[in-house]
C-alpha cells in the first residue's frame, strides 16, 4: 500500500541544526473512496498515467501527460485499490504475512503512480486547472484512506499478525513492515467505535481541504505581493545581476518603465541585505509580513484557526492530549515533554546571541549617526556590514565565484563522487516538464546504475515557496524499481545570457536538499513503504544536514567556486574568510528556526477548548506579527505534517527575528504553559 512521503526543506523551508522534530504521518497521503463514480473519458486508454512508464527508470512520460489526464487517473487509481484492498479483507484463508500484509504493500500502484506524479507538479509547475482538480481531489483522498485504514474487516487481520508477530519468523525489515502496518492502522482510528470513525471522517475531509486551501493561498498572495519600484535611484546597492532580475520581473509583469521586486516564500526577502534606501527595505518587510493577514481573498487566518481546532479535536478523539503528543509519539523525539525541555533550554542563549548581534549592528548605525534603532528590515543589510568590518568582505564578493553550474556539477555532485564514488551523466533524451529542468543518470562507484536525478533550480510564479526533494520513483526490491528523486530550489533565474550567481545560503541549500536526494537513491529496500526518506521526519535531516558541511570544505569549495568570467578560482585569503565567518550570525540564525518551532509547538500543543476563536488577539507582549502561525506558515498548516516546521524551518528560512526577538520567550513561556497561550496582534512590527 502506497503512501507520499514529503521531504520539505527549508522550506524553509529549507534546514536546521534541530532536527528533532517530527511528524509526518506515515500514512499520509494515500487513499481510497468507495463512493467515486465511474469517470467517463473517451480518452481514457490514451491516458498515459494509466500504465507504467517505459521510460528509463520509469520515470514519467512529461511529454505526453496533459491536466486532463490527472483526475481519470487518480479516480481510477482509488477505484482499483479499493478493489485490491477488499480482495485482501475478505480474503477467506487465515492471515499470513504474504495474503494480508505484502498484499496490502502491493496495492495502489496505479493510484500512487497517478497521485505522485500529480502532487509533485502542482508544487513546481502549477496552473489554475491543477488547482482546480487539487480541490477537487483532496477530500476525496482523505476519504478513501478512512475507507482502507477503518475497515474492521481488513485491520482484524492485521491485528491478528501483529498479535502473533513474534511467532511468524520474519526477517527484521518484514517484522518492521507488519509493525508498521498496525500503528499506521491504530494511529489512523481502526479502534475507535462506529460513531467516533464517522467524526474522525469528517474531520479527515474538512482538513484535507483546509490544508489544500492554505497552500494554493500561499502562492497566489505570494505572486500577488510584488513591490514596484519607480525610480532607478532607489535600488542603489543592487548588483548589476539583481538589477537586470528586477528589470526582468517588471517585463514579466507587464510594468514598463519600472521595477519589480518579486515576493519568495520566506518573511526576509534576498534583496534586503544589499538595498540601501531604508524606506523601501521597510516596504518590502512590510509586504512580506502582511501577506495572508490583511484581508482578502488570499487571508489565511481562520483557515489556521479552524484548522488547529480540528486537529486538536482529531488527537483528542484518537486519546492524544493534544495533535503534538500525536505527532510525536511516532517520532524519535516521543513525547512533548522531550521537545519542550529543548525548546526552553535553547531559547534564553539563542535569544541572548541575537540580542548581541543586534547590539553590534546598532553600533554601525549609530556611528554613522542614522538615527534610529535597528528594525527588522535592517538585519540583513546592517548584519552584512558587521560581517565586512570584522572579516574584510561580504557577501557580494562571494556571488561571483558561486555560479549555479558549477556549483552543482564541481561542487554538489564532486563532492559525492569524492564521497562515495558516484559519476553523473547528464541526459537530454529524457523528457521534462519545464525547459530549465535538467536530468542526470547516476552511477554507484561500480559503475552500475543507480538512480535519475532531477534538477529544477529556479523560481517561477507557478512553483511554491522555499526548497525540497521528492520522488517520482521509489526504490523498491519487492517492484525492481530504482529511484527517481527530484531537487527543488527557488533561485531568481536572471535574464536571458546573464549567469546565475548565488548566495552564500543558496549555495548550502543546494548542498542541503542533494543530502536529500543522497537519501533516496541509496535506498536499498524490499518495501516501498520504507524507501528513501520515508523515515520518522526528526530523522529525515540527518543526511542533508551532513551533507551541508562539503558546502565549504575546502577541497570542494577550491573545486566549485571559481569566478564566472575569468574562471579563477577563489581566491585563498576569500576562501579563508568564508571559513572563519561561519559561525557568524548564528544566533540570528538559531532563533530562525527555533522561534517557528516554539511557535507551532505553542499552537499545537492546545487542546480543543484552548484553540483561540480569532486569529487576532491581544497580548502582554509587543504588538508583532507572528505570520509563521497567521500568514503563510507552511510546513505548519499546510500539511499532515505539521510539526515539520521544529526540525526543517531554519533550512527555508523562516525569519521570526524580522519580529521582536521577546516573541521567542514569550512562546516558551506559552508551551510550557499552554492555558496562558496568548497571541500578538497581527500588525506591524514595533
Amino acid at each position: 500500500m502506497h503512501v507520499r512521503f514529503y521531504s520539505l526543506v527549508k522550506s524553509t523551508s529549507p534546514n536546521a541544526a534541530l532536527g528533532i522534530i517530527l511528524a509526518m504521518t506515515h500514512i499520509a497521503a494515500i487513499s481510497v473512496t468507495a463512493q467515486t463514480p465511474p469517470v467517463q473519458n473517451p480518452n481514457i486508454a490514451d491516458n498515459p498515467l494509466l500504465a507504467e512508464s517505459s521510460l528509463p527508470y520509469h520515470v514519467p512520460p512529461f511529454d505526453k501527460i496533459k491536466d486532463e489526464h490527472f483526475a481519470p487517473a487518480i479516480e481510477a487509481g482509488m477505484r482499483e485499490q479499493l478493489k485490491e484492498v477488499e480482495a485482501v479483507a475478505n480474503n477467506s484463508e487465515k492471515p499470513t504475512f504474504d495474503n494480508t500484509i505484502v498484499a496490502l504493500e502491493r496495492t495502489g500502484r496505479l493510484l500512487d503512480r497517478a497521485q505522485r506524479t500529480f502532487s509533485n507538479l502542482n508544487a513546481c509547475n502549477t496552473n489554475p486547472t491543477l488547482q482546480k482538480i487539487d480541490k477537487e481531489m483532496a477530500p476525496k483522498l482523505a476519504a478513501h484512506r478512512d475507507e482502507i485504514f477503518l475497515n474492521p474487516t481488513l485491520f482484524a487481520r492485521v491485528q491478528q499478525l501483529y498479535d502473533n508477530r513474534d511467532n511468524l519468523g520474519l526477517d527484521p525489515e518484514s517484522a518492521y513492515l507488519l509493525e508498521r502496518y498496525y500503528k499506521d492502522f491504530v494511529r489512523a482510528g481502526a479502534r475507535l467505535s462506529d460513531a467516533d470513525k464517522e467524526k474522525l471522517k469528517k474531520i479527515n475531509t474538512e482538513l484535507a481541504t483546509l490544508q489544500t486551501q492554505f497552500e494554493q493561498n500561499v502562492l497566489k498572495e505570494k505572486n500577488a505581493s510584488s513591490v514596484v519600484v519607480d525610480r532607478k535611484e532607489d535600488l542603489h546597492g543592487l548588483s548589476d545581476n539583481q538589477m537586470a532580475s528586477v528589470t526582468a520581473a517588471a517585463k514579466a509583469e507587464h510594468k514598463e518603465d519600472k521595477f519589480v521586486i518579486q515576493m519568495q516564500n520566506t518573511t526576509g526577502q534576498p534583496l534586503l541585505g544589499s538595498l540601501q534606501n531604508r524606506q523601501l527595505r521597510e516596504r518590502i518587510a512590510q509586504t512580506s509580513l502582511a501577506r495572508d493577514s490583511h484581508g482578502g481573498e488570499f487571508d489565511t487566518r481562520n483557515i489556521v484557526m479552524r484548522t488547529a481546532q480540528l486537529r486538536a479535536e482529531k488527537a483528542k478523539l484518537l486519546g492524544y492530549a493534544n495533535w503534538a503528543a500525536y505527532q510525536l509519539e511516532d517520532q524519535t523525539a516521543h513525547d512533548v515533554p522531550t521537545v519542550n525541555k529543548l525548546l526552553g533550554d535553547l531559547a534564553p542563549p539563542a535569544v541572548a546571541n541575537a540580542k548581541r548581534e543586534a547590539a553590534d549592528m546598532q553600533k554601525v548605525v549609530d556611528q554613522e549617526k542614522g538615527g534610529f534603532q535597528v528594525a527588522s528590515w535592517d538585519w540583513p543589510f546592517y548584519s552584512e556590514k558587521v560581517r565586512k568590518a570584522r572579516y574584510a568582505f561580504d557577501e557580494s564578493e562571494l556571488r561571483p565565484y558561486y555560479e549555479l553550474n558549477h556549483v552543482i556539477l564541481d561542487g554538489v555532485f564532486f563532492a559525492a563522487g569524492k564521497l562515495y564514488g558516484l559519476t553523473f551523466k547528464e541526459r537530454h533524451d529524457i523528457p521534462v516538464y519545464q525547459p530549465d529542468v535538467r536530468v542526470f543518470e547516476v552511477y554507484d562507484r561500480d559503475g552500475k546504475p543507480l538512480a535519475l536525478f532531477l534538477g529544477d533550480y529556479y523560481a517561477r510564479p507557478s512553483k511554491r515557496g522555499g526548497a525540497w526533494m521528492n520522488a517520482y520513483v521509489q526504490q523498491s526490491d519487492l517492484f525492481a524499481t530504482k529511484p527517481v528523486v527530484a531537487n527543488h530550489l527557488n533561485i531568481p533565474k536572471p535574464p536571458p545570457g546573464e549567469p546565475t550567481l548565488l548566495t552564500h545560503d543558496e549555495v548550502r541549500t543546494a548542498f542541503h536538499e542533494f543530502g536529500h536526494a543522497l537519501h533516496g537513491m541509496f535506498s536499498n529496500v524490499k518495501y516501498p513503504r520504507f524507501s528513501g526518506t520515508s523515515v520518522p521526519r526528526d530523522f529525515v535531516e540527518y543526511p542533508s544536514q551532513v551533507n551541508e558541511m562539503w558546502a565549504t570544505w575546502p577541497e570542494v569549495l577550491k573545486n566549485y567556486a571559481k569566478h564566472y568570467k575569468t574562471g579563477e578560482p577563489i581566491p585563498q585569503a576569500l576562501l579563508d574568510k568564508v571559513i572563519a565567518a561561519e559561525k557568524f550570525n548564528q544566533g540570528y540564525k538559531t532563533t530562525e528556526y527555533l522561534s517557528a518551532s516554539l511557535l507551532d509547538q505553542a499552537w499545537h500543543q492546545l487542546n480543543p477548548s484552548e484553540v483561540p476563536k480569532d486569529a487576532v488577539a491581544e497580548a502582554g507582549i509587543p504588538r508583532v506579527v507572528l505570520l509563521r502561525i497567521l500568514a503563510d506558515f507552511v510546513l505548519a498548516f499546510g500539511a499532515e505534517n505539521s510539526q515539520d516546521v521544529f526540525l526543517a524551518v531554519g533550512e527555508h528560512g523562516f525569519d521570526a527575528r524580522l519580529v521582536h526577538l521577546e516573541v521567542i520567550l514569550k512562546a516558551k513561556e506559552a508551551i510550557l504553559k499552554p492555558k496562558c497561550l496568548v497571541f500578538a496582534s497581527a500588525g506591524a512590527a514595533n
